[in-house]
């Protein structure tokens, strides 16, 4: 009889830790759209191996660009940027990884960012050549509808995101040099703007990309034509930001002139100038990282959690024209995109330091530049 118990004991450990073993691995997926090929390409990270393995290609449509995955990462959104305008669902498979294309809802213009709101009830976008951002509604089955509201903002609105509560929305400028402010209705989805309606970035930055920090507090704001990026610091009461630090994030050792308006260089110009794209920051706030395209690297930036002030630290080569990156939501990773490189990069996060260093690469296909990555337990 004991020795029965202890046998069933023993199963009954292994079982556990099997199960242990297996939580720990979970599985990892990395998608990235190709827009001069139209489609999405899938990846498995493996975790254990520390490789990116090639899943699928999936189509999607003409200048298949920005994405965002759904809150409860059931959903991956894609916006097309050729005509008609359009935001696609994907379905994704938990167990495989896979897409399926669920829906397909229409947008008001060419939208250079798309991301949803906090609750997954609502998809934002913000249009570059059409100075408006919209929502739309986002169904019960996670499907994106036609777009329902529409806003002229200020001059190429490039990025647009929900507040931590989810009460309030900010939208950049790149040609204002500024950010709106607006109250948003989370029951209704709709936006009306705040008091102030705009707060100002320094003079000549072009903002950008712009992310929160962790603990809600800051708002880092890269500016793409400096390749500074620039602190703010959240009211959460009134949904308005305050501008506190600048730090510069571009060596002087890339010999990088003042970025402009690309629409603006004149043919034969061939002047290297600051082209920052991305920025992106880890789980527990410590670093945040730019990318920028004409020197094909990223930079780090350690950033101070008690007063949301960054200290530059390095800058690193990475794929060719880095317009998208994206970290996983344990840290450890970061996958880097080039518009013009033939393979998507995997890189590990040294927690000690914030370097990136190579570990694998898995080819894409032409005009790489977003990357979304979900994990599953």
């Amino acid at each position: 009889m004991q020795k029965t118990t202890r046998l069933a004991s023993t199963l009954l450990t292994s079982v556990a830790i099997f199960g242990v073993s297996l939580a720990a691995q979970a599985e990892t997926y990395v998608y990235v759209s190709n827009a001069d090929d139209a489609v999405i390409t899938s990846y498995t990270l493996n975790r254990t191996t520390d490789t990116l393995e090639p899943l699928e290609t999936t189509k999607a449509g003409d200048a298949v660009m920005p994405m965002a995955i759904s809150p409860d990462q059931r959903h991956l959104y894609a916006s097309i940027r050729s005509k008609p305008y359009r935001a696609l669902t994907y379905r994704i498979d938990e167990e495989t990884g896979k897409l399926t294309q669920q829906g397909s809802g229409s947008l008001p213009a060419s939208m250079a960012n798309i991301d949803t709101g906090q609750s997954g009830s609502y998809l934002f976008s913000a249009s570059y050549a059409s100075d408006v951002v919209s929502v739309s509604p986002i169904d019960d089955n996670g499907i994106v509808q036609d777009s329902q509201q529409t806003v002229k903002t200020g001059h190429h609105a490039h990025a647009m995101h929900a507040s931590p509560d989810n009460h309030y929305a900010f939208a950049s400028n790149l040609g204002d040099d500024q950010i709106a402010q607006f109250r948003f209705d989370s029951d209704n989805g709709h936006l009306v703007s705040n008091d102030p309606s705009t707060v100002k970035t320094p003079e000549n930055t072009g903002p950008r990309h712009f992310i929160f920090s962790p603990n809600d507090n800051y708002v880092y704001v890269l500016g793409e034509f400096t390749g500074a990026v620039t602190t703010y610091a959240y009211e959460a009461s009134t949904g308005t930001l305050t501008k506190k630090f600048t730090e510069q994030g571009i060596p002087d050792t890339l010999n990088l002139t003042q970025g402009v308006a690309r629409e603006t260089i004149k043919e034969g110009d061939d002047t290297p100038r600051i082209w920052s794209a991305d920025i992106h920051i880890t789980p527990d706030g410590r670093y945040v990282y730019i990318s920028e395209r004409t020197s094909s690297t990223i930079s780090t930036f350690k950033a101070n959690p008690e007063n949301g002030k960054l200290t530059y630290l390095r800058n690193q080569k990475v794929e060719t024209q880095p317009r998208g990156f994206q970290i996983d939501d344990s840290g450890h990773y970061m996958v880097v995109t080039g518009q013009l490189d033939d393979s998507v990069g995997l890189y590990r996060i040294d927690p000690k330091s914030g370097k990136i260093n190579r570990l694998d690469e898995a080819p894409t296909r032409k005009n790489a530049n977003w990357v979304e990555i979900v994990s599953y337990d």
